[in-house]
C-alpha cells in the first residue's frame, strides 16, 4: 500500500472528480481513518502553470481547516508529496446527495427544506471564516449515516475578490439547488426557493432569515394568520400562551410527531415543580412531574371533606348522650330522692345528728 507524506496510507478510492481523487485512507500516526484528497492536474495546463494551481489549492485547504461548524467537513491537515497537496479530512460515512438522488430519486419537501438549511449554516459559517464557497452542486453535500449533512469543497483554489460569489448569488445557488433535489416545490419549501431565486415578491431573503424558514418548513411548520403563534427567531413558534412547538410538534430534524402528542395549542405540562405549568386534570399519581407528589392540589382537596360529616356525626352523637346523663342526674336529684327513687341518686352531703328519714334513711338537705 502507498504511504503520502510517510504519515497517510491509501486504503481505497471513495470519490473521484475533476478537481482530484478522494481517497480513505489511515493516518498511521493515530489509527485514525481519513478522507485524503489528491490534487489533479486539468488536461492541457501548461508544464509552468502547475506549482501555481498546487499551491493555490494548498492555500484554499489551509483556509478551509479554519472553518469549525458541524455542517462543514473538518480539514484535519495539508501534506505535500511529490510536490502536489494533499489534504486530509474527517471521514463521513454515508453517501453524497448526488449519489442519494440517483438511488432513490428527489428528496421529500421536508427532508430537502432539512438538508438546505443545513447546508446554508455550513455556508454562512464558511464565510464568516473568509472561505466563501465555490458554489455547492449535489457533488459537494454529503449525507452522513449519522444523520449529518456536511458541506465539502473549500479546499480548492481560493478565487480573487472579483471572482467569489457574493451573499445573494451564494443564495440563488441554494435555491437552485433545493430545486433539484425536492419533489415538490408547490408547497412551502417552493415558497422559500422562489425567494431564494429571487422571484419572490420580497426580494432575496438574508441568509439568516432563510435558514430560519428552511427549518420552519423542515418542522412541518407554516405561517399562522396575524394573532395567532409568532416566530421567536429561531424557528420555534411561540403560541398565545407562550408555549413553544417546534412547527408541528415534531422533534429536531424534521421527524413525525411522537402519537398521542398534544395539539401546540394545549396546556403546557410537566414543567417544574414550583407552579411554572399545570398537572394533568387526570391527577393519577406519576403524571403531574411534579418532584413526587399525585395528582392535583384540587384533586387533594375534594378527599379531606368527606371525613367532616363523620366527625360531626361523632360530636353530636356525644353531646346528645352528655346531655341525657346530665338530664337525668339533675331530674333525679330532687327532695326526697334517696338510693331508692328512680336514678339511684344519693347526696354527698352528710346528715346531721338524728337528720334521718322514714325508715332510717338519710333525708336530703332542702335549701
Amino acid at each position: 500500500m502507498t504511504v503520502i507524506a510517510g504519515r497517510y496510507r491509501l486504503l481505497d478510492v471513495l470519490a473521484e472528480g475533476a478537481t482530484g481523487t478522494v481517497w480513505r485512507a489511515l493516518d498511521e500516526t493515530n489509527g485514525h481513518e481519513v478522507a485524503l484528497k489528491e490534487s489533479r492536474v486539468p488536461p492541457g495546463l501548461p508544464a509552468d502553470e502547475v506549482p501555481l494551481l498546487h499551491a493555490r489549492r494548498e492555500r484554499g485547504a489551509r483556509a478551509a481547516a479554519r472553518i469549525s461548524h458541524p455542517s462543514v467537513v473538518r480539514v484535519l491537515g495539508v501534506v505535500t508529496d511529490d510536490g502536489r497537496p494533499w489534504v486530509a479530512t474527517e471521514l463521513v460515512r454515508g453517501l453524497t446527495l448526488a449519489e442519494t438522488l440517483e438511488a432513490g430519486g428527489p428528496l421529500p419537501a421536508r427532508e430537502a427544506a432539512r438538508v438546505g438549511a443545513e447546508v446554508l449554516a455550513g455556508l454562512r459559517a464558511a464565510r464568516e471564516a473568509g472561505v466563501p464557497h465555490r458554489g455547492v452542486a449535489p457533488e459537494d453535500v454529503l449525507l452522513g449515516n449519522d444523520g449529518r449533512v456536511v458541506v465539502t469543497g473549500f479546499g480548492g483554489a481560493p478565487r480573487t475578490k472579483a471572482e467569489e460569489a457574493g451573499p445573494a448569488e451564494e443564495l440563488r445557488s441554494l435555491g437552485a439547488l433545493l430545486g433539484t433535489i425536492a419533489d415538490d416545490r408547490s408547497g412551502p419549501l417552493g415558497t422559500v426557493v422562489d425567494a431564494l431565486l429571487g422571484e419572490g415578491p420580497g426580494g432575496v431573503p438574508t441568509a439568516e432569515r432563510a435558514e430560519r424558514e428552511l427549518r420552519r418548513v423542515a418542522g412541518g411548520g407554516a405561517r399562522t394568520p396575524t394573532g395567532g403563534s409568532r416566530s421567536d427567531g429561531s424557528g420555534a413558534r411561540t403560541g398565545r400562551s407562550g408555549a413553544r412547538a417546534d412547527g408541528d410538534g415534531a422533534r429536531a430534524g424534521g421527524g413525525a410527531p411522537k402519537a398521542g402528542a398534544s395539539p401546540a395549542d394545549a396546556p403546557a405540562t410537566h414543567r417544574s415543580a414550583h407552579g411554572h405549568g399545570t398537572a394533568p386534570a387526570s391527577g393519577m399519581p406519576g403524571t403531574s412531574g411534579t418532584s413526587g407528589t399525585s395528582g392535583t392540589p384540587s384533586a387533594r382537596r375534594t378527599k379531606t371533606p368527606r371525613r367532616v360529616p363523620v366527625l360531626v356525626a361523632g360530636i353530636v352523637g356525644a353531646l346528645l348522650i352528655a346531655g341525657a346523663l346530665i338530664y337525668h342526674a339533675v331530674r333525679d336529684d330532687g327532695p326526697g330522692a334517696g338510693p331508692g327513687a328512680p336514678g339511684g341518686v344519693t347526696s354527698t352531703v352528710p346528715a346531721g345528728s338524728g337528720a334521718t328519714g322514714a325508715g332510717g334513711v338519710p333525708a336530703t338537705p332542702r335549701s
